[in-house]
């Protein structure tokens, strides 16, 4: 069964098609700038790779570049489009209509419903998905709902302290975010230490970061909550934030409810402390050169891991292992150092060597060989994830 695998922005489409019956991935590909005059695409099969530059109107038309390629006769994968049994996506939020599931309108409704909830996925998502049903009646569409993974969290985290009627009737509570990569992560950690009853604390680390509890492989909490706004700081998305605030900016700025959400969910996090940019890379950077507003962000980022890790710590009562993923977790030598440091008493221990070691795209031990907690880097991949559950969900239907 060969699945293809769609990641979505409002002008982007990257993807991956797996051959399930190995699990191997027979494809990587991408297009930006879908509808401006000149969208930039590329496609890897194996070790060839094309890149070229087109008009490409829509969704639909990027899905259809995309199996223009896969299907090209020279370096092509596939003999033709019926070989592609499903497309699965990796959507956000549709409310109370959770898990994985077949798209369909009653889908597509609370997407666009819950908009403001996930402004940056749900309205692409659920415009692609209306464009590939009509385009492509003959493929089934499957949507694995980030908030999946997470309802196996416990009703006391998942909780807000409101009126009753808030959660019950509107559906105000803790779902939870990034469920196919912290699924991912558990799974793996389990596989590299032989064991299916880890205390695991995954973290999540890059462009929007959540910190998630696991036992045995299965949630119990995650830092994301209502919103995939909430938690940790992102990169330019707010975090955790007293919504008292706001009558006072509101006073204070002038501007409306509306544009403070803006503000607070496209120019935040490390971008607005900063000042200067919300990708790590760039504010370790500075803050070598003494930047101290970019030092100020990582230092503010790091110490909200901190307290997100020590109160998974009670969730779980300890941990066997902590787990670092993303394009931050793998990759920033720092955030991991700073997060880890000062964490002997709770029997974690980085090895400072070994952080340094970290190879890209490694699976690496960097704990001390006598930390009681062993610490890890390990690469996610959301995208196997989202295949495996829309095979099943297609030979479930």
């Amino acid at each position: 069964m060969k699945v293809l695998v769609a990641n979505l922005g409002s002008t982007s489409f990257k993807y991956r098609l797996f051959d399930l019956s190995d699990e191997s991935q027979l494809a990587r590909g991408g297009i930006d700038r879908i509808g401006q005059p000149q969208s930039q695409c590329f496609v890897e099969i194996g070790s060839h790779r094309e890149e070229d530059t087109r008009n490409v109107p829509d969704h639909a038309a990027a899905v259809r570049l995309c199996l223009e390629h896969l299907m090209h006769p020279e370096w092509g994968c596939l003999k033709s489009a019926e070989e592609v049994e499903g497309i699965g996506f990796k959507a956000v939020f549709a409310g109370k209509l959770s898990g994985i599931r077949i798209v369909n309108d009653e889908l597509l409704d609370a997407m666009e419903a819950l908009a403001d909830i996930a402004p940056a996925h749900n309205p692409p998502y659920a415009k692609a998905m209306r464009q590939l049903r009509q385009a492509f009646p003959q493929i089934p569409l499957v949507a694995a709902l980030e908030t999946a993974f997470h309802e196996t969290i416990p009703p006391e985290i998942r909780g807000y302290a409101i009126p009753y009627q808030w959660e019950e009737e509107y559906g105000v509570r803790r779902w939870g975010f990034h469920g196919a990569s912290h699924r991912f992560l558990g799974q793996r950690i389990g596989q590299l230490l032989k064991r299916e009853d880890l205390r695991v604390i995954s973290c999540h680390l890059g462009g929007s970061n959540s910190l998630c509890a696991m036992k045995g492989g299965v949630s119990q909490a995650n830092s994301l909550g209502m919103s995939p706004q909430t938690g940790l700081p992102h990169n330019n998305r707010v975090g955790d934030f007293d919504p008292f605030a706001l009558p006072v900016l509101m006073r204070a700025t002038g501007k409306s409810l509306a544009e403070l959400l803006e503000d607070l969910g496209n120019k935040s996090g490390l971008l607005g402390m900063s000042g200067l940019s919300g990708d790590v890379r760039d504010l370790e950077e500075a803050a070598a050169k003494g930047d101290t507003r970019a030092d100020h962000a990582l230092k503010v980022f790091t110490q909200s891991i901190r307290q997100y890790l020590g109160a998974y710590l009670t969730v779980l009562n300890g941990a066997d292992a902590i787990v670092f993923s993303g394009g931050i977790g793998e990759n920033s030598v720092r955030v991991r150092h700073d997060v880890c440091q000062n964490l002997a008493w709770a029997g974690i221990e980085l090895c400072d060597d070994k952080n340094q070691a970290v190879k890209r795209n490694a699976e690496t031990c960097i704990s001390k060989d006598n930390s009681p907690v062993q610490i890890w880097v390990v690469p996610t991949n959301e995208e196997i994830i989202v295949a495996r559950q829309t095979m099943q969900a297609i030979r479930d239907r």
